[in-house]
């Protein structure tokens, strides 16, 4: 018999007074809540309640038992309430995977704006630009770009992942703005040392005979190339995420945007599980409200036309 259950019964039989009361109060047998007092006398080797025809009463040892017994059934009922707020409330720890430039400039504020949200969640996040394993490394999901492994994974998509071409206004001053991919050739060009000839520079159109496969200045960082491009050092090749406000700010101008990469699609996954945790199922459906496929870009502000009457009243 479960020794936690026999506790109970016991409880139970010191609080009814008898085993007839217990056993009603229960849905048990009284032949069975005698078979669970008894197991516990065998296993404590001591008699804990006093049997007559007529009455029942705890022993000296049944009374302090007993008074044990209420203190671990009470910490049992917390620990099961504390699971039930586990599966209710978000709180923990939520461990996840982003590649480099993605996690740092557009994941890291959503779990910001998470937290304040959800105050209880603590969160480590992990850039890398490897894919790790999210059982073996105890992550609980991972955002990646391109294809992934649907094996044992939840997949949802989020917005693809897009790539600008741009420069510093003083480097197109001095060096023009290339019309094609080809042009790349005459243009100092900013690389990634983690490219290589099948997987940088590559536009929507064929790949132009003279391939800048020896940039001007190379980095293992996207950071340092758009610090070198925001000097005017070259041509960068960066995602939008990196750029945006540079663009915005008009310190790096966008070119090639007719001849652009094509987008490559991101996803968020997580380990396929019956009961997912509430920081994970609420982190994810934050994630997709923000970064979902169905949100698009920001669009540049309207410039307000002058009318011929407003310039007039000028």
């Amino acid at each position: 018999m479960d020794r936690l259950r026999s506790m109970e019964v016991f409880v139970a039989v010191a609080d009814a007074g008898s085993f007839t009361a217990a056993a009603h109060a229960l849905g048990l047998s009284s032949v069975m809540v005698g078979k669970h007092v008894r197991q516990l006398e065998q296993q404590l080797g001591a008699r804990l309640i006093e049997r007559s025809t007529r009455r029942q009463r705890l022993t000296d040892i049944g009374r302090v038992f007993c008074d044990d017994c209420r203190r671990v059934l009470e910490q049992v009922r917390w620990a099961e309430s504390a699971v039930e707020r586990q599966r209710s409330t978000p709180s923990g720890l939520l461990r996840i995977s982003a590649p480099t430039t993605l996690g740092a400039n557009v994941v890291a504020p959503v779990v910001a704006r998470f937290l304040a949200l959800h105050p209880q969640v603590r969160v480590e996040l992990v850039l890398s630009d490897t894919v790790v394993d999210l059982l073996e490394e105890g992550f609980d999901l991972a955002v990646r770009i391109g294809p992934v492994d649907t094996d044992r994974l939840v997949v949802r998509p989020l917005r693809p992942y897009r790539m600008l071409v741009c420069a510093a206004p003083a480097y197109l001053a001095a060096h023009g703005a290339p019309r094609t991919p080809a042009d790349l050739a005459q243009h100092r060009c900013l690389n990634h040392l983690v490219w290589n000839r099948q997987t940088f520079w590559r536009f929507a159109d064929p790949a132009p005979e003279a391939w800048p496969a020896q940039g001007a200045f190379a980095s293992n960082n996207g950071q340092a190339l758009r610090q070198a491009a925001l000097a005017g050092a070259g041509l960068l090749l960066q995602p939008e995420e990196l750029v945006a406000d540079d663009i915005a700010a008009g310190r790096l101008v966008s070119v090639l945007d007719g001849h652009l990469p094509t987008p490559r699609p991101v996803n968020v996954v997580y380990p396929a599980v019956r009961h997912p945790l509430p920081r994970l199922t609420h982190f994810v459906a934050h994630l997709l409200a923000e970064l979902g496929p169905q949100v698009p870009p920001p669009s540049p502000p309207m410039k307000k036309a002058r009318t011929k009457a407003g310039r007039r009243g000028a």
